[in-house]
C-alpha cells in the first residue's frame, strides 16, 4: 500500500498530496455508494486503483488523470516482463512512457539549483539503468523481483529526510556538509591536507553550467570567498565533538610533498608528531592478518600464539542484528591453504570407451587452453550465450534455408525472415541492437553473393549434415562428432566441406592450414561421414573453407560486397591423428593446465586461473 502513495506521489506519477486526498476521498465516496458501510483506507483503495486503471475513467480527470496514466504504464510494464522482457526493457517503459524525461532536460537547460538537481537526477537513472543492464548480463536473467531485491539490499548513502535508524554503538562516517547539525562524544577529522581542505578550486562542471540562472550567467566565487566558504565547513566539522576531536594530516619530507592544512594552525592546539609506525593495525583487515600470522610464527612464544588465537576466535564470534559475521575472515574456513587439495574418485572418462570430441573442442584442448575447455565444456561453468551466440545462430539458420531451397535467395525474404526473431536477441543497448542488425544485414548480402556465385563447379549436396565416426588415433579410440554447414561436391566427385564464420576475428593464412576444426571434417570425411550423400561411393577428401560472413574479402577477390574465404587444401600427413591422439591422452589423463594467450579475453575463469595475475591471487 506504501509503495502505491510512493509510485503516486513520485516523479512518474506526477501527483501532489492534494490530488491523493481528494482521489482518496473519491475511491471512498464509490465504496459507500456501493453500500459499504465502512468503506477501507484510502492507500488500500489507490493500490486497488492503480492495478485496475479502468475503473478511474468514471472520476474527475484533475485529479484522477495520473493515477489512471500510471496504472496503465504499470500494466505495460507488468505484460512486458510476463512476457520475457528484462527488468532494464520494464525500466526503459516506465521512464519513456511519462513526461519526466522532458521535465527534467527543460530543468537541466534552464541551468541554476533547479538545473544541477535534474542533473543529479539524470545521473541517477543512468546508473539504474546500467546497473540493471550489469545485473541482466552477469547472472543471464534472474528476472525483474530479483534485480529489484539487489538495489534494496544496496545500503547507499543520500541527503534523505528520513535517515534510517543507526546503532548507538556504531561508527558514523560522512561528509562535513552531512554533519551539520549533530553531535558525538568522539569525532575524527581525517585527511586534513593543505589542497584539499581548503579546497579553492572553483566549483562547478566543465561547461559551468550551473552558473546560468533566470538573471543571466553568475559570477564565479573568488578565491577569498571560497577559502571562508572552506574555514566555515571546517568550523562545522571540528565543533561536532562534545568530549574529544582528533585531527589527522600527513606531511611529507619533502615541501613538495602532502602538508598539513593552514586550518590545523587556527586549532589553537600544537600538532603532535608521529614518526614511528603505528603499534597495531589500524584496519581489521591487517588485524586479523597480523593475528593469523603470529598463530603460527614459530618465533613467537606459545602464550603469544595462543593469545591470538583466542583474539582470533572471538572476532570470528561477532554477529550483526541479523546474526550474520560481522569479521568473516577471521574463521578457519575462510583461509587459503588450510585443506588438501581434493581429487575426484571418479575418472572424468571411462578409458574403455572412445573419447568423444568435436572439432572446436580439438582446438581448445591442443591450440588454447585445455582447462578452459574443461571448466566451459565438462564442469559446465561457462557463462549464459551472447548476443554474438545469438547472431551467429541466426545467420546460419537463414544460410540453411536457402541452401536447403526452403526460404529463396532473395535479401527482401531474409530480412523479412531476420525481423522476425531479432527482438529475442539481447543487446546492451537499443543503439547496439541496431549496430548488429546492420552487421547481420551485410553477413547476408555477402553470403547471397557467395551462394550464386561459379566455385570451381562446385555443387550443394547438402547443408547441416550431422556426421558421427569413431577412428583409431595412436592407442587412442576418438569419436568426432559435429555438424558440418555445407557439403559441396566438386568436379572431380570430391567432398568439399563449408563453414560458415559469423565472428569478427578471422585466423592466419598458416593457420588455415593445420585449422583443428577442418581438418576434422575432411578426416570425418575420410571415415565416411557423407557416403550417403555420394551415390558413388566415398569420396575422397578435396579440401575445406572458412566462409567469413562479418569479414569482406580482399580488393583482388571482389572486395567487401563478397565473403573473406580461407581454404584448406586436403589433407597431407598425420598430423590430424596425432592432435587427436594428444587431445584425447590429456582428456583421459586428466591433464587441464591453463595456457594464456588471446583466448583470455573471452575467457569466464580468468579472475581463477594460475595463468593470470589476478587469478594467481585467488589461488596461490
Amino acid at each position: 500500500m506504501e509503495t502505491a502513495l510512493t509510485l503516486l506521489a513520485s516523479p512518474l506519477g506526477g501527483m501532489d498530496a492534494a490530488d491523493l486526498r481528494r482521489l482518496g476521498r473519491a475511491l471512498r465516496e464509490e465504496e459507500r455508494a456501493a453500500g459499504r458501510a465502512v468503506p477501507r483506507p484510502s492507500d488500500v483503495l489507490l493500490a486497488e486503483a492503480l492495478a485496475e486503471p479502468e475503473r478511474l475513467v468514471a472520476h474527475d480527470p484533475a485529479y484522477a488523470r495520473g493515477a489512471q496514466r500510471l496504472g496503465l504504464l504499470l500494466r505495460k510494464a507488468r505484460e512486458l516482463l510476463a512476457g520475457g522482457g528484462t527488468a532494464e526493457q520494464a525500466l526503459w517503459e516506465l521512464w519513456d512512457g511519462t513526461s519526466w524525461p522532458q521535465r527534467l532536460e527543460r530543468a537541466a537547460r534552464r541551468g541554476g539549483a533547479a538545473g544541477r538537481n535534474a542533473d543529479r537526477d539524470l545521473d541517477a537513472v543512468c546508473a539504474l539503468f546500467e546497473t540493471a543492464a550489469r545485473a541482466e548480463e552477469r547472472v543471464g536473467g534472474r528476472g525483474a523481483l530479483n534485480f529489484l531485491d539487489e538495489i534494496d539490499a544496496q545500503d547507499i548513502a543520500a541527503d534523505t529526510l528520513s535517515r534510517r535508524v543507526v546503532r548507538p554503538d556504531a561508527v558514523r562516517l560522512m561528509t562535513a556538509h552531512r554533519s551539520k547539525g549533530l553531535e558525538w562524544r568522539l569525532v575524527v577529522v581525517a585527511g586534513v591536507q593543505e589542497g584539499l581542505w581548503p579546497d579553492l578550486r572553483r566549483r562547478g562542471s566543465l561547461l559551468e553550467a550551473d552558473r546560468i540562472g533566470r538573471d543571466g550567467l553568475a559570477e564565479p566565487l573568488s578565491p577569498g570567498a571560497l577559502l571562508a566558504e572552506e574555514r566555515r565547513l571546517f568550523y562545522v566539522a571540528t565543533t561536532r565533538a562534545k568530549e574529544r576531536l582528533v585531527v589527522t594530516a600527513v606531511k611529507a619530507a619533502a615541501d613538495d610533498g602532502d602538508q598539513p592544512s593552514r586550518f590545523l594552525g587556527e586549532l589553537g592546539v600544537e600538532p603532535v608528531d608521529v614518526t614511528q609506525r603505528p603499534r597495531r593495525p589500524l584496519s581489521v583487515a591487517a588485524l586479523v592478518a597480523e593475528l593469523r600470522a603470529t598463530t603460527v610464527d614459530p618465533a613467537a612464544s606459545e602464550e603469544l600464539r595462543d593469545a591470538a588465537a583466542r583474539r582470533l576466535a572471538r572476532l570470528a564470534a561477532l554477529r550483526d542484528d541479523e546474526g550474520q559475521p560481522l569479521v568473516p575472515a577471521a574463521h578457519p574456513y575462510r583461509w587459503w591453504g588450510l585443506y588438501e587439495p581434493t581429487h575426484s574418485e571418479v575418472p572424468l572418462r571411462d578409458r574403455d570407451r572412445p573419447v568423444a570430441l568435436s572439432g572446436s573442442a580439438l582446438d581448445q584442448l591442443v591450440n588454447t587452453c585445455s582447462l578452459q575447455w574443461f571448466l566451459g565444456r565438462e564442469v559446465k561453468a561457462d557463462t549464459p550465450s551472447t548476443a554474438a551466440q545469438g547472431f551467429g545462430n541466426v545467420v546460419h539458420v537463414l544460410a540453411d534455408e536457402v541452401a536447403s531451397g526452403r526460404t529463396p535467395a532473395d535479401l527482401a525474404v531474409l530480412m523479412e525472415r531476420l525481423d522476425s526473431v531479432w527482438d529475442a536477441l539481447s543487446f546492451d543497448a537499443p543503439w547496439k541492437s541496431r549496430q548488429e542488425k546492420e552487421h547481420a544485414r551485410a553477413a547476408l548480402e555477402r553470403f547471397l553473393r557467395w551462394h550464386v556465385m561459379e566455385r570451381g563447379g562446385r555443387t550443394p549436396v547438402a547443408t547441416e549434415h550431422a556426421f558421427d565416426v569413431t577412428l583409431e588415433a595412436d592407442a587412442y579410440q576418438v569419436r568426432i562428432r559435429g555438424s558440418m554447414d555445407r557439403v559441396e561436391a566438386d568436379g572431380d566427385g570430391r567432398a568439399y566441406v563449408v563453414d560458415f564464420k559469423t565472428g569478427k576475428g578471422t585466423v592466419t593464412r598458416d593457420a588455415v592450414a593445420h585449422h583443428p576444426q577442418l581438418a576434422v571434417y575432411q578426416l570425418a570425411v575420410r571415415e565416411g561421414a557423407v557416403d550417403d550423400l555420394f551415390p558413388d561411393g566415398r569420396p575422397e577428401p578435396g579440401g575445406a573453407e572458412l566462409v567469413q560472413l562479418r569479414q569482406g574479402a580482399a580488393r583482388k577477390d571482389g572486395g567487401d560486397a563478397v565473403p573473406k574465404v580461407q581454404a584448406q587444401e586436403p589433407l597431407e600427413g598425420d598430423w590430424v591423428g596425432e592432435l587427436l591422439a594428444d587431445a584425447a591422452g590429456r582428456v583421459l589423463d586428466e591433464r587441464f593446465s591453463p595456457s594464456a594467450g588471446a583466448h583470455c579475453d573471452r575467457c569466464s575463469f580468468r579472475g581463477a586461473c594460475s595463468a593470470r595475475a589476478e587469478g594467481r591471487q585467488v589461488v596461490e
